[in-house]
């Protein structure tokens, strides 16, 4: 198999200054494969002025750190913010912008479209987004292969935000909408064996498990301990990272919370992280004076003392795909408790390595939790065994099975003809190879 550098284009939903554990894993994404050699072109969301200044002043890793390859090239495609969550971005209508025109001057072997679904307007219910797939009409004409990376479980947030009964009457439509979308892409990668079980019972086409969502156990680590954000402050911490947001559950920590307190006094519950119910959580918090602190976002090597000091790491999200920040706790040291979600069994082993809850349910999740921190040989034991369970995910494991596929793909789309863009308007995309299905 030829194993000269490829040409990659990938199109993003997210990227910094948007944080999201999406931001974060393509940013790492570019850089293994640019330190591989590879040529890569970002088409990343643009921040502008339609956005809060926060989240352009956030001190995330991004495009500086990928200004320095040779091998690396850059558009920022027209957004707007999404119009139920403000920190977020939405493409443009592909009116304003061509997709094709983008891949005809980069010209690359195999195109990558991570979270497709929210550049083509699923998470505005097609009310927003791009308008079409993305990157599809250059591949169908060109006989480029196109992949693409499910990262969020859509269809859990379309049923988490209209809730039941308005679901219920979508729901006859989604498989439909499903088997569409995905029959654009030579594949659809899964980073969940869960999730993807699911999306097939919903008609999704040529899916396939693909772990290519990992972390860095090199940088998250036990030893980030010397990090400690409170060094002083020697209560048992439970602590939690991520969007708080509706989708997360975050207001459900504060249900949790008093229960564990009435068995464990002295526990410690840190929410890291910022979102559209900041100020909720922040007026909900008081009532636990210092027994409860939001702390806001935190970067860096602060972030990875957090992980690393904390006793315990919660999340009651119930729409998680093999969730960031559980790995980053997993790889940390640190036992997480977590609901029944799409991929959460695939991280966590009762007992082992932690606990899964029942959804919605704050007695259960306190119960787990207390288990835990009220059982120190307990928590001594999950504590060595959360990052030996985590080690198959490390981030290079994980990118080298991404390139190999990338690679498969490539040589099997070699022999295909490759006919003028201007000639092929009615003819249909070849079919790559059917050797990763």
């Amino acid at each position: 198999m030829n194993k000269q550098p490829l040409r990659i284009a990938i199109f993003t939903a997210l990227y910094a200054p948007f944080l999201s554990g999406i931001s974060i894993a393509v940013h790492q994404r570019v850089r293994w494969l640019l330190q591989q050699g590879h040529e890569v072109f970002l088409i990343h969301p643009q921040i502008n002025d339609h956005y809060p200044k926060e989240v352009g002043d956030r001190p995330m890793l991004g495009l500086d750190e990928l200004q320095s390859f040779p091998k690396f090239s850059a558009y920022a495609y027209p957004t707007k913010p999404l119009f139920y969550y403000k920190s977020a971005p939405e493409p443009l209508h592909h009116r304003h912008w061509s997709d094709t025109k983008l891949l005809q001057d980069f010209q690359p072997d195999v195109v990558v479209v991570e979270e497709a679904t929210q550049m083509r307007g699923f998470y505005s219910f097609f009310w927003g987004g791009y308008g079409r797939p993305l990157g599809t009409e250059y591949a169908h004409k060109t006989g480029t292969p196109i992949v693409s990376l499910f990262h969020t479980d859509t269809v859990a947030y379309i049923q988490y935000f209209l809730g039941n009964s308005l679901s219920s009457l979508i729901r006859p439509i989604i498989p439909l909408i499903i088997k569409r979308f995905s029959e654009a892409y030579d594949i659809n990668f899964f980073c969940s064996k869960e999730q993807l079980a699911k999306y097939k019972k919903m008609k999704v086409q040529r899916g396939v498990y693909l772990p290519y969502q990992g972390v860095d156990c090199q940088k998250f680590h036990p030893r980030n301990i010397c990090h400690n954000p409170i060094p002083d402050d020697h209560r048992p911490t439970m602590l939690f990272v991520g969007r708080i947001t509706p989708e997360k559950n975050v207001t459900q920590l504060l249900d949790i919370y008093p229960i564990i307190a009435a068995k464990i006094p002295d526990i410690h519950l840190v929410i890291v992280g910022s979102g559209s119910q900041d100020e909720e959580i922040r007026r909900r918090a008081k009532k636990f004076k210092s027994g409860v602190t939001v702390w806001g976002e935190s970067h860096g090597t602060e972030l990875l003392g957090w992980f690393a000091r904390a006793d315990i790491f919660v999340n009651p999200s119930v729409t998680e795909n093999f969730c960031t920040t559980n790995n980053e706790a997993l790889a940390s040291g640190t036992p997480v408790v977590t609901t029944f979600a799409p991929s959460t069994s695939e991280q966590i082993f009762p007992s082992v390595n932690g606990f899964l809850a029942e959804p919605n349910n704050p007695t259960d999740f306190a119960n787990k939790v207390i288990t835990i921190l009220a059982n120190p040989d307990l928590k001594e034991e999950m504590s060595r065994q959360t990052r030996l369970s985590i080690l198959e995910f490390d981030w290079s494991t994980c990118m080298e099975k991404l390139e190999e596929k990338l690679y498969q793909l490539v040589q099997a789309s070699k022999p295909l003809e490759v006919l003028p863009i201007s000639s092929l308007d009615s003819e249909k995309k070849p079919v790559v190879s059917n050797i990763l299905w």
